[in-house]
């Protein structure tokens, strides 16, 4: 098996279903399995997924362990020698998969890749980014990056400075399209991606954990999945902000993380 699928559902039975469907459709060239973790979801299936998608492992969760406990669920069943986090409001257009798992055989310092996210309007989304970095805000609080070519100048800054239309080496991406080689795992601690956060900022600790045993992170341009990704509610970015501030404590010492705040609050004005 070259690549197992996980996608984790909770509530979201048609955005689910479409990215199955779109998975099967594009992908081509490649052995691959579709694991989906049910997170204990309270919305009535009208064709449950065994049905739908009889050729499918679905995994019943008692109960909603969250976004990185969901995907744990599903590595441990998993048999592909790579490993892909598709989020289940994702919808492949063409044969990503194949092109990013060729992307990580054919760069094995690479620990994880994902691929150009856009809207359904196609606009890009800034998921290449940077850990916290006093030197970074600095750069920006300059304006540093004025003073070099705008390519050099987005892929030193990242996030939205960067126009995503090229391979980038980056601190970390998000989540939403995550592939990975499975042997990895056996270097992490316990076997398995960080548990820690519920939801939210847990692919920046997935990617800070997998730098840390000598890997890359890159973002790869050659491909492009469709990401719906609903809007910010109040709930959604109050998570964020809670685990930004568990990550800062970490990893950083309480003076950076003074300067690291300090700096973003100067930032956001």
């Amino acid at each position: 098996m070259d690549v197992s699928v996980i996608i984790v559902n909770y509530n979201t039975y048609k955005l689910t279903t479409n990215c199955i469907n779109s998975v099967i459709l594009y992908t081509k060239g490649i052995a691959y399995e579709i694991i989906l973790v049910d997170n204990n979801s309270v919305e009535q299936e009208p064709v449950p997924y065994e049905v739908l998608f009889p050729d499918i492992k679905v995994i019943r969760s008692k109960e909603n362990g969250g976004f990185a406990k969901g995907n744990n669920a599903g590595i441990n069943v998993a048999l592909g020698n790579y490993l892909l986090l598709l989020n289940s409001d994702t919808i492949l257009k063409e044969n990503s998969i194949k092109i990013t798992y060729d992307y990580l055989k054919k760069h094995p310092e690479v620990g994880v890749v994902s691929a150009r996210l856009i809207f359904p309007d196609g606009a890009h989304q800034s998921i290449a980014q940077r850990f916290p970095s006093i030197r970074y805000q600095l750069v920006e609080i300059l304006r540093m990056q004025k003073f070099l070519p705008q390519h050099i100048g987005g892929k030193l800054l990242l996030g939205s400075f960067f126009n995503h239309r090229s391979n980038a080496a980056v601190d970390w991406v998000w989540g939403a399209y995550f592939m990975f080689p499975k042997k990895i795992l056996l270097q992490l601690k316990d076997n398995k991606l960080d548990e820690s956060f519920f939801m939210y900022q847990e692919d920046m600790q997935w990617c800070k954990d997998i730098k840390d045993i000598g890997y890359e992170i890159h973002f790869c341009a050659e491909t492009e999945v469709i990401h719906l990704m609903g809007g910010s509610a109040g709930l959604k970015q109050a998570l964020m902000r809670k685990n930004y501030e568990v990550f800062l404590k970490q990893h950083y010492s309480s003076i950076q993380i003074f300067l690291i705040n300090q700096l973003n609050k100067f930032l956001s004005k």
